[in-house]
């Protein structure tokens, strides 16, 4: 007996997590007067990016500043959050966040 492997959960999640990161970026750059985002094909852009940073940098960043945040009281990973805003905002040509307080 032959086993069939499906796929179709792990894409659908995945274009639904892009689907959402795209709406809520259009709408965080309509709302927040720092972050502007020039057009369509840049929000998808930005998405997946920020996708990336959020899947392989953000792991390291919060684990290397883990005493910090635990200082804090979780209250640092919102600056990381922002950090990895305004990295994603240096790779995509397009999508701009006027500094960190915009980011945050």
């Amino acid at each position: 007996m032959k086993k069939e492997y499906h796929y179709e959960g792990r894409n659908r999640s995945f274009f639904v997590s892009l689907l959402t990161t795209m709406v809520v970026l259009m709408a965080t750059s309509a709302m927040v007067a720092g972050i502007h985002i020039q057009g369509l094909f840049t929000v998808l852009i930005s998405a997946l990016v920020i996708g990336f940073i959020n899947a392989i940098i953000e792991p390291i960043f919060t684990i290397l500043t883990l005493p910090f945040t635990i200082l804090t009281f979780g209250l640092f990973l919102f600056v990381i959050n922002g950090f990895m805003l305004l990295f994603a905002a240096a790779i995509v040509p397009g999508f701009y966040v006027s500094g960190l307080g915009a980011a945050i």
